[in-house]
């Protein structure tokens, strides 16, 4: 039995590792294909200056051609590339959506933490969260958005407020559970300081159910995004953004379908890759899944 002065390491927790990988294609096959599909989409936006043209021109003479070798999905109303507008709109929808996540999950993990482990800040910070979350995240958005204007840097401040809450209250719960844990108990009994029982013990415990959320995230404000750029006030209609793109071509859905099905399948298959891969990392690390295996 391992004595109180000794120091105490945490219960080791579920872990993404490499050699995962294999019995995540067991389980999940699909989830190697989201991650796949999210892989490739961000290679696609990162080379998109390469290959893909110029997607701001505008050749009034060419506007609304069908598809052809030049413009291989056709022009849009304002005679624009729409395979060009396309790919350069993915670098909108993946930054905003993976930074949106970053920085909700960064926060969150703070105010959970804290939250869960300071019975004297628990009842603040959780109202101010629950006050957040009762308010719809498109309208919470579109306030902030109005008071300093469109831009992708306070787009992507308005995705990630209202979406912390959420990730904020997940942290909390694990960190309830976890503090109350017989390892945690003993190192703080054996002289740790609280900093390293929060490092080695708290925030560990986290990270898997932090990681699944942070999917979720990614999903969701890949979507607030499309729609707050259809509503007018995301990204300025000069840079290419899918939300924008259905917006201003709505109105020729007859005359030229590619210029909403392009943007909208490329919207659609990006929420299905980052939603499968988070299934997959949520099937990884459920407890009773593995028990199942």
């Amino acid at each position: 039995m391992t004595p109180l002065s000794a120091p105490v390491e945490a219960v080791p927790t579920s872990r993404l590792q490499l050699s995962d990988l294999p019995r995540l294609a067991r389980r999940h096959p699909l989830a190697l294909v989201g991650g796949g599909l999210l892989v490739l989409l961000i290679i696609l936006a990162l080379a998109a200056p390469l290959y893909a043209g110029d997607p701001v021109s505008m050749d009034p003479f060419k506007r609304l051609q069908r598809p052809s070798g030049e413009m291989w999905l056709g022009s849009d109303n304002l005679g624009r590339d729409v395979f060009a507008r396309t790919i350069f709109g993915a670098r909108i929808s993946l930054l905003v959506g993976l930074t949106s996540a970053a920085s909700a999950a960064v926060v969150g993990l703070l105010i959970g933490v804290i939250a869960g482990y300071s019975r004297n800040f628990d009842n603040i910070v959780m109202r101010i969260m629950d006050g957040l979350m009762s308010i719809p995240t498109i309208l919470l958005a579109i306030a902030l958005i109005s008071l300093t204007g469109p831009g992708i840097g306070i787009l992507i401040v308005a995705v990630a407020i209202p979406e912390t809450p959420g990730v904020a209250r997940l942290v909390r719960s694990v960190v309830l559970g976890v503090r109350e844990r017989p390892y945690v108990e003993a190192a703080l009994c054996g002289g740790a300081r609280l900093p390293r029982v929060l490092w080695r013990h708290i925030l560990p415990s986290t990270i898997p159910a932090l990681m699944v959320q942070g999917a979720t995230v990614c999903a969701s404000a890949i979507l607030t995004e499309a729609g707050l750029s259809f509503l007018g006030v995301g990204v300025p209609p000069e840079i290419p953004s899918w939300g924008n793109m259905v917006a201003s071509s709505r109105l020729y859905l007859a005359i030229a379908p590619m210029t909403i099905f392009a943007p909208g399948i490329c919207l659609a298959v990006t929420v299905l890759a980052v939603n499968l891969f988070g299934d997959g990392l949520r099937d990884l690390f459920d407890p009773r899944a593995k028990q199942r295996r």
